[in-house]
């Protein structure tokens, strides 16, 4: 099979289609951000929405990969355009932005395919799906040349969502991989409905309680459009020895638009073993 490079689908809307610009903008949002966490980072939670509005929430989660080094990259995002189940693999060649190519890690894109029947190739999800590109912003930036896995989830059930868990901690046990989740939460209510219905995805990841929050997913999906992967990348970080949990931002689109009446809810997390935590996530998560 012939490699193939994923070209960008929003660069120039969502974010600035050149490096100078983009790398500005990423670096505008990372200034405003404080809040380090040391230990031993497993995997992070990230929104997905166009950079100016999702991007300042985004980047407290991204500051944690300064002056920390990982072998690859697996990111984990839903399929905003096309219904299938399963999660599709991007399996070879590289996702470009204006940053480059971040290749693809195919052997690991492999190991995948074969661990679970529920990773398959489906290239049509690729194609103009947002929820991983936008994470190579601020990716590529802080971690220029590592490889990645791209993985979106068709219909989020939880029988997925506990597959790819699986099979995420098998084939990446050994390695040191950073597992993303790319997720906005709730969408289009007025910002207080908003609050209470994304307070429930951040107690949960606060807590690393993925079967809680698979619990929630399943009375009401509009917590979080990657709820899926969330769940997915949450089991897969505490199989690989993740115990602590720490949402470091939450804000909502209006936040920036000046909106409230209808917004999207953004948080960022780290899932990871991090010593200055008081509380640590052993709460039920392979039930």
């Amino acid at each position: 099979m012939t490699a193939k490079v994923r070209k960008a689908a929003v660069a120039g809307s969502w974010y600035p289609g050149t490096a100078r610009a983009l790398a500005a903008a990423v670096d505008r949002h990372l200034a405003n951000t404080t809040q380090d966490v040391a230990g031993d980072l497993v995997a992070l939670i990230a929104p997905h929405a166009g950079l100016m509005y999702s991007g300042p929430v985004a980047a407290h989660a991204y500051r944690l990969l300064r002056g920390r080094q990982f072998d690859l990259a697996v990111l984990v995002g839903p399929s905003h355009f096309v219904g299938f189940d399963g999660v599709s693999v991007y399996p070879s060649g590289g996702f470009e932005t204006p940053f480059g190519i971040a290749p693809i890690d195919e052997p690991c894109a492999a190991a995948l395919l074969k661990a679970t029947p529920a990773v398959k190739e489906h290239a049509s999800a690729h194609a103009r799906e947002h929820s991983l590109e936008m994470q190579l912003p601020f990716l590529q930036h802080l971690a220029p040349g590592a490889p990645i896995v791209p993985l979106v989830m068709g219909y989020q059930t939880a029988d997925t969502a506990r597959a790819l868990g699986d099979a995420l901690a098998g084939v990446l046990r050994g390695r040191r991989a950073l597992v993303i989740a790319s997720t906005d939460l709730s969408h289009y209510h007025s910002a207080t409905i908003a609050a209470e219905l994304d307070r429930v995805v951040v107690d949960c990841v606060s807590r690393f309680d993925a079967d809680g929050l698979q619990d929630a997913l399943n009375a009401e999906p509009d917590h979080a459009c990657g709820g899926g992967p969330t769940v997915a990348v949450m089991r897969a970080a505490y199989a690989l020895g993740a115990r602590d949990a720490v949402v470091l931002n939450y804000a909502d689109s209006g936040d920036v638009s000046g909106d409230k009446s209808a917004v999207v809810g953004y948080m960022a997390a780290a899932l990871g073993n991090f010593p200055q935590l008081s509380t640590t996530g052993d709460t039920g998560t392979q039930r």
